[in-house]
């Protein structure tokens, strides 16, 4: 059925709009009406609607630029990896959403790896990672990375003094060496306050749909939290580099936390627009034996909805 001009027009601005909407349901997903009522913050208040509105501007702004550059990435053959690390419940996965939405997967893609098989136990510490690097044209996402060893492994007793020690002086050179091979790396640390870490929590233990995200690693890393603390300090003072220094997002406040990281990621590139051919749609080759066999009614999804 041909449609005309007015209402394909329509329909593109609806087609639009629910693009949107896949963003006000992150939100939600975000949203934490207790955390809200403690701040004492009106959640029907002008403020907080502005508030939105600048939110979602900014947002949707960044993320038509983080198109240029990935357009800009293909063009000429980057290879970018990007690392994200943190507490549990820093925020890391929200942003790394916010980042690959509206980017092409093939392009951007994220590596967020289990623990380790027993055989993988057995290999080259950093040789799981290394399968996931990006070739040219290439963005790489880490959701949490090498550092776990400086991390959760040190502080769970998952590794001896001796691989701990022997990982500070690999990660260096390991990160030298992907420099010299043409390959970017940023690396990013969410900062959160005990405080905020407690309220996210709290908030996925009394929602159900998020209490998936809570493991018995995670509870016991909250009862560690001084400890994690400590082995922060250390993996910041062993392999903050000049070649690869560490950028810290403070995160307490999860929308800034995006909206800056996202503006700091930008920021470490001289992209820029890439012109492309304008896009014609072809018109569809009719063939007047053509007939569209009908879908048997017994394998259709029932329309519930």
């Amino acid at each position: 059925m041909e449609l005309n001009e007015e209402t394909l027009i329509q329909r593109i601005r609806r087609d639009l709009a629910d693009s949107n909407d896949e963003e006000f349901e992150l939100e939600l997903e975000d949203h934490n009406l207790d955390e809200a009522g403690e701040s004492g913050l009106d959640v029907t208040s002008e403020a907080y609607r502005n508030s939105r509105k600048q939110y979602f501007r900014e947002l949707f702004r960044l993320q038509g630029e983080l198109v240029k550059l990935q357009d800009w990435v293909v063009k000429t053959g980057q290879k970018i990896v990007i690392l994200f690390e943190g507490r549990d419940a820093a925020g890391k996965g929200g942003t790394i959403k916010r980042i690959t939405q509206r980017l092409n997967p093939r392009v951007c893609r994220v590596a967020a790896l289990p623990a380790p098989n027993a055989r993988e136990q057995t290999q080259w510490y950093f040789q799981r990672y290394v399968a996931h690097l990006p070739g040219a044209g290439e963005m790489v996402l880490f959701d949490r990375s090498w550092y776990n060893r400086a991390g959760v492994e040190r502080v769970m007793g998952f590794c001896s003094d001796e691989q701990y020690e022997e990982f500070f002086r690999s990660v260096p050179e390991f990160e030298k060496m992907l420099l010299r091979s043409g390959i970017t790396l940023i690396k990013y640390w969410f900062s959160i306050s005990d405080e905020e870490q407690q309220i996210r929590f709290l908030g996925r233990i009394h929602d159900p749909l998020k209490q998936w995200k809570l493991s018995p690693m995670d509870m016991e890393s909250r009862r560690r939290w001084e400890e994690y603390t400590k082995a922060k300090e250390v993996m910041f003072e062993r392999t903050h580099i000049p070649e690869s220094p560490w950028w810290v997002v403070q995160a307490d406040d999860k929308k800034k936390a995006r909206l800056n990281c996202i503006h700091h990621l930008l920021g470490r590139f001289d992209y820029h627009e890439i012109t492309h051919p304008p896009i014609m749609l072809p018109p569809r080759e009719r063939n007047e034996d053509y007939v569209r066999l009908p879908v048997p009614n017994e394998i259709l999804v029932p329309e519930v909805y």
